[in-house]
């Protein structure tokens, strides 16, 4: 029943769009650039029976309107626009008319941000090292924004997982010299626009309003701040998109554009989350079609991505958001669950004004091809991905497989050394991000049994396996949580972020001996990693997994790594004359986490343990 009064909810609105109550007429987006590379913009105006006031005028040198676009809803109007190559910064005075009847919006055109230096838009690559922040349990930089009168979600208790917490993007600022310590490069924040939802408003993947930064986390002005800081310091920010969905209070739900502004269905249709559907040589259209447009839950409406207005809205405000704050890469929600050739049309328009901006799509699948299928591939196959890399789950599937399951065959490490030989389906597996945990699954430490060996060994195959690895915030600490009952226990709160906090792990003093210890050989290996050409560039060679022993190298023309991981729980001995072909020329080693310096002879690695080597002749 509650599924089904939702989707009478949406109807509703609707039906009953005439009733709106009066409102201030807003342009979305709210401001453009000259200079672009598309000189097109589409302006979508909102405002009581503004679709009324379609005689449009407006006088601006190098500026054109090219159509006027009434739609079913009287309380919309879009305008398309064309602005030329010498057009100057300056506002535009947007006139509408009904009869004698008059109303105006003044719309800003802004001179780009200065790119000669490639100080934003510059993209991640495997030289990063990304660290993953829910911003609201991470930090309270700034008490005065904690509660916003008239926002429908008033809580902030931390005592429950389910409420607010306060954590901002000033207290993400505050703490960028921590990050940087650690070896961070590049912070991904989820999502940190408007979610004027009535709970559950912690997590961000809920939109409300897509030109105005949560002003629980410090509005747009406090992003713009901590971008900055960020550059400044020499790091770098992803942002988090969520094209298929928005949520439920969203405006454009509560007074549809149109009726196919979202994917509408007679009762309430879920998505069956079944990626295979898109793919699938026998699949059935329905399951299909489901797949693609049933609603990922019922609080957050699916876009209509094939409606040209709702394309022009969400590819405006990806661009927008990269010159407005100046980020430097993308992480995509839910990426299967988008209409893919609206995803390599948005992805080519981000990538035709920001050449150097990386993406990546959030690909929670089962198989190599299925996760393939979503990103530039190797195969030749109808549907082609523009989509530069994925969240490589399959890489975690093997890595956990790896540290809970007894070696065999097709088992234990056996399964990452398979995962990482079918790399050849991917055009580049380097763009891939690898990763323990994240804001949605079990902490890594808890799936691994609180195993301290095993979690150090994972760690190090994190920051020396191919692709760009992503740390989830905490997990430089024997950091646990699971996802049952709720996956709020996988997102609580950094102790010392809050100013009345018993712990603070941000310093040394409020750690345990153990959080010390995942702490200081953590941000060893990753601030050699910063350095080492190996580490982030070099090629990959893997040798197939004996009795447990797994052993791979990283290397280039300046420098060999070997990694020696030992995933059984006796201790086994590693023979270098095995791997030959890679040690060839070396015969000492210098160990980068204990920096011990040995001979490159027989050597023991107990049970569970991980040896990282830099090789020397």
């Amino acid at each position: 029943m509650r599924l089904l009064l939702h989707v009478c909810f949406i109807f509703s609105c609707w039906l009953f769009a005439s009733n709106t109550t009066a409102q201030d007429l807003s342009a979305y987006p709210s401001n453009w650039w000259v200079d672009m590379q598309n000189p097109s913009v589409q302006i979508m105006l909102h405002g009581k029976d503004i679709g009324q006031f379609n005689k449009v005028s407006f006088k601006y040198p190098g500026v054109t309107l090219e159509k006027v676009h009434v739609v079913e809803n009287a309380n919309y109007l879009f305008l398309d626009i064309k602005i030329g190559p010498d057009t100057k910064p300056g506002i535009i005075q947007i006139d509408c008319f009904k009869a004698a009847l008059k109303q105006s919006i003044p719309f800003e055109l802004k001179a780009r941000r200065p790119f000669k230096g490639k100080t934003y838009a510059q993209g991640v690559n495997s030289k990063d090292f990304v660290y993953l922040i829910l911003p609201d349990r991470f930090s309270n930089g700034d008490e005065s924004n904690d509660r916003i009168p008239g926002m429908r979600d008033q809580s902030l208790r931390r005592d429950t997982v389910y409420n607010r917490h306060g954590g901002d993007l000033k207290g993400i600022e505050n703490h960028l010299d921590y990050l940087f310590d650690l070896g961070v490069t590049t912070i991904w924040l989820n999502p940190v626009w408007e979610n004027n939802m009535p709970t559950r408003t912690e997590h961000g993947y809920a939109f409300t309003d897509h030109y105005n930064v949560d002003a629980r986390l410090g509005g747009n002005q406090a992003y713009v701040d901590l971008v900055k800081a960020a550059h400044t310091k020499g790091m770098k920010i992803i942002q988090d998109a969520v094209y298929n969905h928005v949520g439920l209070y969203h405006f454009t739900v509560q007074d549809l554009p149109m009726k196919d502004w979202l994917h509408q269905w007679d009762t309430y249709t879920n998505t069956s989350f079944k990626d295979q559907t898109l793919f699938d040589p026998y699949v059935s259209k329905k399951e299909n079609k489901q797949m693609s447009d049933g609603w990922f839950t019922p609080e957050m409406p699916d876009l209509n991505q094939n409606n040209p207005y709702v394309s022009n809205f969400l590819i405006q405000h990806a661009i927008w958001s990269v010159e407005a704050f100046g980020i430097d890469g993308w992480r995509i929600d839910t990426y299967a669950y988008n209409d893919l050739a609206f995803m390599n049309k948005c992805n080519k328009a981000l990538m035709d004004e920001y050449p150097s901006l990386t993406l990546f799509g959030e690909t929670w699948v089962y198989g190599v091809p299925n996760q393939s299928y979503f990103c530039e591939n190797n195969y030749n196959i109808p549907y082609k991905s523009n989509l530069q890399g994925v969240t490589d789950f399959q890489c975690l599937w093997a890595i956990t497989e790896t540290m809970n399951k007894d070696f065999g065959w097709n088992d234990g490490v056996s399964r990452l050394y398979t995962t990482l030989a079918q790399d050849f389906v991917y055009k580049n597996p380097y763009n891939n991000v690898i990763f323990l945990d994240n804001h949605d699954i079990a902490r890594f430490y808890s799936v691994i049994g609180e195993n301290i060996d095993k979690y150090k060994s994972a760690l190090c195959w994190l920051l020396t396996a191919r692709g760009i690895p992503q740390l989830y915030y905490s997990s430089e600490f024997a950091t646990t949580g699971t996802t049952s009952p709720n996956d709020g226990y996988v997102r609580l709160d950094f102790p010392g972020g809050w100013k009345n906090d018993s712990v603070n792990k941000f310093t040394i003093a409020g750690r345990t001996q153990k959080d010390q210890s995942i702490f200081q050989d953590l941000s060893t290996l990753a601030l050699y990693r910063k350095k080492s050409s190996a580490l982030t560039t070099g090629k990959f060679m893997q040798f197939i997994p004996t009795d447990g022993l797994y052993v791979y190298f990283r290397y280039d023309e300046k420098q060999t790594v070997m990694v020696i991981m030992n995933t059984s729980s006796a201790k086994k001995t590693v023979t270098p004359s095995k791997y030959q072909e890679r040690i060839n020329g070396f015969q000492h080693f210098t160990n980068v986490i204990s920096k011990e310096k040995g001979q490159l002879i027989d050597f023991d690695v107990e049970g569970h343990k991980a040896v990282v080597l830099e090789l020397n002749p």
